[in-house]
């Protein structure tokens, strides 16, 4: 046997069978146990060209929620965070923009004077933070927030606080010629400014509610601006709305973490063929929060209890996650 062709042959084997200490990298290094090998077994079977449940690339389609999903969701949303904050920038330079208790609340970064408003004060806080501004403005002060502000309890940036175990899934999908998207209850301009950055998921991947906007000539510059009223709420039932719109086939996994995700779990496991439901549970109350059943945010009841007669994997964070956080030490 020639050197190149013994050359080949080790390769080969190295390929197919691996040698001892050697083996095919971990597509999946922070995950552990029962649904990462669910996990890895639908992708396998789906991008498995002689197999009965292969599905081509262009239909593999997995769908993601954001908050709690992609990234922490406690003590409030972190899109609410972002406004909080605008809203004091607001009115320390103008106070007679502060024309209600809830955004004088707001500015002062009192919580429990902002929950107190309802839902009709957190419309007011989202209306003066994110409304009646051009969409670069909008887009500009939401990359500065982005790159400086610091979660209030962990002290990590709010781009560390992604996890980690989601990363890994996301590039394992892309990887597999899967086309991953964001559909999230949470602003479709807010996401768009880092989603790439943070999720490789492009803006035109990346999916969730809106307010009206406008189409306006300022100083001679073609530009949006954003009006204040709601356009769409990509929650619950809006979930699969929003898919069939912006994409135009169902997916064949999607990944949710509360009951506000449950429709896009079930519209898209609906469907012919291998299909895949995720819901990450939070059960680490010492790495991250613990939360399902009550709750003001992440509530899940019905996914609790439907997951595994539907066939749905539930992922628990406690135990099936080595790391959390992308900025964590190693």
């Amino acid at each position: 046997m020639t050197l190149l062709s013994s050359f080949k042959t080790t390769c080969l084997s190295l390929a197919l069978i691996g040698v001892a200490g050697v083996g095919l990298a971990d597509p999946l290094p922070s995950w552990q146990g029962a649904s990462k090998d669910r996990i890895i077994e639908f992708v396998e079977a789906v991008s498995d060209v002689g197999g009965a449940d292969y599905v081509t690339p262009a239909d593999r389609i997995a769908v993601f929620d954001n908050d709690g999903t992609l990234w922490a969701e406690q003590p409030v949303y972190f899109q609410l965070f972002f406004a909080l904050d605008r809203v004091a920038k607001i009115g320390k330079e103008d106070p007679s923009k502060l024309t209600s208790d809830v955004l004088k609340a707001a500015a002062a970064g009192d919580m429990d004077g902002v929950l107190a408003g309802g839902k009709e004060g957190l419309l007011e806080i989202l209306a003066l933070s994110h409304a009646n501004q051009s969409l670069n403005e909008f887009s500009a002060d939401v990359a500065a927030w982005v790159s400086g502000a610091k979660h209030p309890t962990t002290g990590l940036g709010y781009d560390e606080m992604t996890y980690q175990p989601m990363v890994e899934l996301l590039r394992y999908l892309r990887d597999e010629e899967f086309k991953t998207y964001i559909v999230s209850g949470g602003g479709i301009d807010f996401m768009r400014v880092f989603a790439e950055d943070v999720y490789s998921i492009p803006p035109e991947q990346t999916i969730g509610s809106s307010l009206t906007s406008s189409y306006e000539v300022v100083n001679g510059v073609p530009t949006i601006i954003k009006n204040d009223a709601l356009f769409f709420n990509d929650d619950k039932g809006g979930k699969p709305v929003a898919i069939n719109h912006h994409i135009g086939k169902r997916p064949i996994m999607a990944v949710g973490n509360s009951d506000g995700d449950f429709e896009m779990l079930e519209y898209t496991t609906a469907g012919e063929g291998a299909r895949l439901g995720v819901y990450i549970h939070h059960t680490d109350a010492e790495r991250e929060w613990a939360y399902d059943r009550e709750g003001h945010i992440g509530v899940l009841n019905r996914g609790l209890d439907e997951a595994e007669d539907r066939g749905w994997v539930l992922v628990d964070i406690k135990n099936e996650w080595t790391r959390i956080f992308t900025g964590e030490a190693e």
